[in-house]
């Protein structure tokens, strides 16, 4: 397992995260073909993952996943401006992304509206070799209803290690973990509650990943910035 999630409190994690199986999209006509998507049915965190994913003291700041919530004190006019004091003068806002209520998985395709499924960004154009130190997303959840994070259990470098005999020179790309899941390679994905308020730091360039507002009866917006931030910059929620 690739994913490291930072937490002290493994009751609190196991609190608010479930996992399950992946699969391929089928005939489902809000979903691009190939998309990966949870295959359900949710399962209990146990023990024994919680403590499995917790970060190794190899773990690096860039590829590790923290749960955040808003810091105290008044929020800035802008809300651009959050993520200025956190650390990374070049930290950029991404702007914000509302989600309907109820969707599996939550980001389009913006050509044609088509959901995505898990996926892994590439705003950083990174190659196999450097894939791992790219920028961190920061998400926060402005409500009104509550969301996930979904997280795959394998970074998109150990997908591509398994899929070829030589990835050095490739580009890991959404595409790869589409092959794998196509190919029946086993693969787990996290999701984890966010209340509003609460939000996410996470290496989205390496790890494949989605937000979701299944089963959740209101809508919520997130916004989101890009950037290199030393781990523990704020307040944890577990």
């Amino acid at each position: 397992m690739n994913l490291a999630i930072a937490h002290t409190d493994p009751a609190a994690l196991i609190a608010r995260c479930e996992t399950t199986g992946v699969r391929i999209a089928g005939s489902e006509p809000e979903y691009e073909p190939g998309a990966v998507l949870p295959a359900g049915p949710w399962q209990p965190l146990t023990a024994d993952l919680a403590a499995r994913l917790m970060p190794s003291a190899q773990t690096a700041d860039d590829t590790l996943v923290e749960l955040v919530k808003l810091p105290d004190g008044p929020v800035p006019a802008s809300l651009a401006a959050l993520a200025d004091p956190l650390g990374d003068p070049d930290a950029v806002h991404l702007g914000q992304a509302a989600s309907p209520a109820k969707a599996l998985t939550t980001t389009p395709n913006y050509q044609d509206g088509r959901r995505i499924g898990l996926h892994v960004d590439n705003w950083d154009r990174l190659d196999y070799e450097s894939k791992h130190t790219g920028r961190r997303r920061l998400c926060f959840n402005l409500g009104p209803g509550t969301r996930y994070l979904l997280l795959a259990d394998l970074d998109i470098r150990t997908i591509c290690r398994t899929l070829y005999a030589d990835p050095a020179s490739r580009y890991p790309h959404t595409d790869d973990l589409r092959a794998y899941v196509t190919g029946r390679q086993p693969l787990r994905v996290f999701r984890i509650r966010l209340a509003p308020g609460e939000g996410y730091i996470a290496p989205t360039e390496l790890l494949p990943h989605d937000g979701s507002t299944e089963d959740q009866p209101e809508p919520s917006t997130a916004v989101f910035w890009l950037g290199h931030w030393p781990r523990g910059i704020l307040p944890a929620v577990v």
